[in-house]
């Protein structure tokens, strides 16, 4: 039997060898470097470093890397080395455009060993013979594409192809995680910008200076747990020098309190001026809620009327805390009779006339005073309450200050809010 003759293969010289495992050398490093960067989260300093390093370790022609904009169905040029015709910016449309836009919509890496012959590579640097272009992807997500052209044919053997697809699994992972980084961060300085403005503004709805009125000073405060609050307080200038005295207390935290406070503000201030009595300004507030309030939220309300020439205060309470009442006959909490929450449902409401003597003072409060939380979980209740005010120098700082301290560092956890009114100027401003 005739032997076949073996096919004679030319061996690869020597230099070809050593620059082929030159590439792959730089290649491990360069994974290796990869790793190291996920835990950056300057997503700049990320893309610039990967596009850079293998640039210069592997003499490409050219490296690019883009970003999926998902919302354009495009790519977006975030960092290249070695092109002339596209800067940073540069976009391709998804499917359509060049190797970059082929391997996003099909999710796999494309390899061109002869540029010329790629019915997907569109010409650029007039040295490029091969590229390569890999899709960034975590978790089946498209985070970009990254391509590299050299000016030899096939200048990527397939452990250098192997080796490129572990490098861009990291530069992937690196990506996304400074991507999401940045959003977040994004998201939550917009947020807290939208927070201080919304702050801003209901602290403008708070009343600027306290009323004067003969022979009685009247002082407010209103803390807002987070960045605003469900509470409010205000003064109502009436006819025949009376005053209104409001402190309410709106269902929930945050913003939606805050917004659904801001309306019951409106209604109060236009009902107020116009009504017989705190009972009727409730009435008449409470039938406008109850239209326009969603479901599920309600305001609590203590309301009084201050003529100061009659030395009295009428009240009337919607499912509020009861008004303390300091005077020469002692201490004593106003219970109303009737008086559901405010959007609730339809409810009567009942008066009370106090009259003030030369030591009266009176305190609206809303429960983040009361129900304070202290280090051990005792709420810091109505007896504390009343210590506080029996102090002649009692303000409504002075009690804010104490509340704080009782709850031992930990913060408010609800709105705290406080209006103190005193005959004779014993409350001071």
């Amino acid at each position: 039997m005739a032997t076949m003759p073996r096919p004679q293969f030319e061996l690869p010289s020597q230099p070809m060898i050593d620059a082929s495992e030159n590439r792959i050398e730089e290649l491990i490093r360069l994974q290796k470097s990869a790793q190291r960067i996920t835990s950056t989260l300057n997503i700049d300093e990320i893309i610039d470093r990967i596009v850079a390093e293998v640039s210069e370790s592997l003499h490409c022609v050219e490296i690019n890397l883009y970003l999926h904009e998902p919302e354009r169905n495009g790519l977006k040029l975030a960092a290249v080395r070695g092109c002339t015709l596209h800067q940073k910016g540069h976009r391709l449309v998804v499917g359509k455009e060049g190797m970059s836009g082929h391997v996003a919509a099909t999710r796999r890496m494309h390899y061109a060993p002869d540029v010329r012959l790629d019915p997907y590579y569109v010409a650029c640097e007039p040295k490029t013979r091969s590229e390569v272009a890999i899709p960034l992807e975590v978790d089946g997500e498209l985070v970009g594409v990254f391509t590299a052209s050299h000016h030899e044919l096939d200048a990527f053997c397939d452990t250098q192809l192997r080796l490129f697809q572990g490098l861009c699994s990291h530069v992937a992972v690196a990506v996304q995680n400074a991507r999401r980084f940045h959003d977040e961060y994004s998201l939550r300085k917009k947020l807290t910008r939208e927070a201080e403005e919304a702050r801003a503004i209901q602290q403008a709805l708070l009343p600027r200076s306290s009323p004067l009125i003969p022979g009685f000073s009247v002082a407010g405060v209103s803390i807002p747990a987070g960045a605003v609050g469900g509470d409010w307080y205000d003064y109502i200038p009436l006819p025949d020098g009376r005053w209104g005295l409001v402190l309410a207390d709106v269902s929930g935290k945050g913003t939606a309190a805050a917004l659904l406070m801001s309306t019951t503000r409106g209604m109060m201030r236009a009902v107020a001026p116009i009504s017989s009595g705190p009972a009727e300004v409730l009435c008449r507030v409470n039938g406008m809620l109850l239209q326009d309030f969603p479901d599920g939220r309600f305001v609590t309300m203590v309301y009084g009327e201050l003529d100061p020439r009659c030395r009295t205060l009428k009240l009337a309470n919607a499912g509020h805390l009861p008004p303390l009442v300091l005077d020469s006959q002692g201490a004593r909490w106003i219970e109303s009779e009737h008086g559901l929450p405010l959007g609730v449902g339809a409810s009567k409401f009942s008066e009370t006339e106090i009259v003030l003597d030369p030591s009266s003072r009176v305190t609206f409060y809303s429960d983040g005073i009361t129900e304070a939380d202290g280090a051990s979980g005792e709420e810091y209740g109505n007896e504390r309450l009343l210590v506080q005010l029996l102090a002649p120098d009692a303000t409504p700082e002075s009690l804010i200050a104490d509340v704080r301290k009782f709850a031992n560092g930990s913060g408010l956890r609800d709105d705290a809010t406080v209006i103190l009114v005193g005959a004779r100027g014993e409350v001071h401003t």
